[in-house]
């Protein structure tokens, strides 16, 4: 007949401080502790879930009423520890203060903790999840904390440290419980797979330990999981068909899809996941993950890649990198991290789901400011690189040419070659499509024209990244010549906001004042604002306005 089935995380439940993974510096003092006979009367385990803050009470427990004690470890072998590992020493209680709550539970404690153990040296009573405790549960367990028995020993773990009152943290040693790294993790997995003749892939090993977020009984709960689904070698791909996980290449591709602004591919991608029962709450944890550490290696190009979680190889990281800026990258986290909360809500996940990947290929479906900033870092970018490439101008029509000769309109009367000259074309919305004029032509213009990417490359070295792209060869920026001024034009408000300031001012008429031999002044206007002798119509019609402001009053 076959025994009970054991999980594996209460089968190799740590035994002795030495089996203790991760916290040395915890361990190490208790057994110190223990070897001295310098015992306190009250101990707080803190820290996060599966760390080993109930193992290290148990174990205390048995430390402090073991008969043959060996360097501060339980034998393991002795009366006391045997009845303490299988529940049956009433000396030793392990309460659950999220079920024993209420003050009645706590004064009952408080009044059976006063008579001497009968069994072992020490009473002691193990309180998990103690934040849990009400306020007058708590006022009645801090009479017996602050003046306890002898023979009394209690210790309390919990997880938020601070729904603990500052009386009972004042009358205990705290010891904190630290997340466990992915590689101890990961030593201990492969010591339990040996143990139990699991065979697994150093990838799937890697993944289960990044997946248990610190946590080591949730990473050999996993291994147990997926261990019992496989029949030969545990691999990677066993482990993500087993919990519902798309893997690390498929959630790569699906955010290479996102940072190519290709929404076709990247919903073709998730209907194959969607199809496939993949979990979709852990789809959008791998993706936080992945643009968690993009962001980090945009932040910290070095020092970052200590800091990654792994769910991407160095390669495909790189490849990555290169697809996003740091706005975008932001943007998108918090699209996916407010997504997974919807898809939790959501009657229709899928539906959720969906709409969060459209935002992520096209940032124009959602106009908040976080959008703009990311579309607009990414600009940015593509100017200080040097990767921009302007709007071509739609082609004209090739009947354009006889469309004029069939028009019998008079010209102008005094600037039939030019109409358009001393007026000023409207501003629309379509403002990139309209022609430049021309700049005036004269010689110091002409000179000017030639040297202009001279003046730019010098003009770039005082400018910062922001304003630097702007004044590449080609670029949007251009000089205009009145006199004593140079007037650099822009093609559009948004370009002439970030251009337009005290640095690129000063900056441009120190070089300009180089270049022609003698002060120059700079000035910032719109393209399609100067006509072409390179004057606002705009400072004509003010200077109208101000000599004839007593013609009329509109109210």
């Amino acid at each position: 007949m076959t025994g009970v089935y054991q999980a594996l995380y209460r089968k190799y439940r740590p035994q002795t401080f030495s089996d203790v993974v991760g916290q040395k510096g915890v361990t190490d003092t208790l057994r110190a502790q223990i070897e001295t006979g310098k015992l306190s009367h009250a101990y707080l385990f803190t820290g996060t879930r599966g760390t080993g803050k109930t193992s290290c009470a148990k174990i205390l427990a048995k430390a402090v009423n073991c008969l043959d004690p060996q360097d501060g470890n339980p034998c393991n072998c002795c009366a006391a520890c045997r009845a303490i590992d299988d529940g049956s020493c009433m000396d030793v209680l392990e309460i659950d203060a999220a079920s024993n709550n209420g003050v009645d539970s706590v004064r009952v404690l408080r009044d059976d903790a006063i008579y001497t153990p009968s069994e072992v040296k020490r009473r002691v009573y193990i309180i998990d999840e103690v934040h849990m405790l009400s306020i007058a549960a708590f006022n009645a367990l801090l009479k017996i904390i602050e003046e306890p028995p002898e023979h009394l020993i209690f210790i309390l773990a919990t997880t938020e440290l601070n729904k603990v009152p500052a009386t009972i943290l004042s009358r205990c040693q705290r010891f904190s419980f630290r997340r466990l790294r992915p590689e101890d993790i990961a030593g201990r997995l492969n010591f339990i797979a040996y143990q139990e003749g699991i065979q697994i892939a150093p990838a799937a090993l890697r993944l289960l330990s990044r997946l248990a977020d610190g946590a080591m009984r949730d990473g050999v709960s996993l291994l147990d999981q997926c261990a019992s689904a496989c029949q030969g070698e545990l691999t990677e791909e066993l482990v993500c068909q087993t919990l519902g996980l798309a893997g690390v290449k498929r959630t790569g591709e699906l955010l290479m899809a996102a940072g190519k602004q290709d929404t076709a591919q990247a919903l073709s991608i998730f209907e194959a996941l969607y199809a496939e029962g993949k979990d979709l709450g852990a789809l959008f944890d791998e993706l936080s993950a992945l643009c968690r550490d993009l962001l980090v290696l945009k932040a910290a190009p070095k020092s970052g890649v200590s800091m990654l979680s792994g769910i991407a190889d160095e390669l495909q990281a790189a490849e990555l990198e290169k697809l996003f800026a740091p706005a975008e990258l932001l943007r998108d986290l918090t699209l996916v991290q407010a997504a997974k909360g919807a898809v939790g809500k959501n009657a229709d996940a899928r539906v959720a789901a969906e709409l969060c990947l459209m935002q992520l290929c096209e940032p124009g479906l959602k106009l908040d400011a976080q959008s703009l900033g990311a579309r607009v870092s990414k600009l940015e970018e593509r100017l200080a690189t040097g990767n921009f490439t302007p709007a071509k101008q739609p082609a004209k029509a090739e009947n354009a040419q006889d469309d004029n000769e069939d028009d019998d309109r008079p010209p102008f009367p005094d600037d039939a070659d030019d109409p358009l000259a001393g007026l000023a074309p409207p501003m629309d919305a379509r403002e990139a499509e309209r022609p430049q004029e021309k700049p005036a032509s004269n010689g110091a213009q002409e000179e000017l024209d030639r040297h202009w990417p001279e003046l730019t490359a010098s003009l770039r070295e005082g400018l910062g990244v922001r304003e630097r792209g702007f004044f590449a060869p080609g670029g949007p920026v251009r000089p205009r010549l009145k006199g004593d001024t140079l007037i650099l034009t822009a093609p559009s408000q948004f370009v002439l906001d970030i251009i337009k300031g005290p640095n690129v001012q000063k900056i441009a008429a120190e070089k300009a004042s180089a270049f022609f031999g003698h002060p120059m002044q700079v000035q910032f206007a719109l393209a399609g604002q100067l006509d072409a002798s390179g004057k606002d119509p705009m400072d004509a019609l003010l200077a109208l306005g101000e000599e004839h402001s007593d013609i009329m009053t509109i109210k």
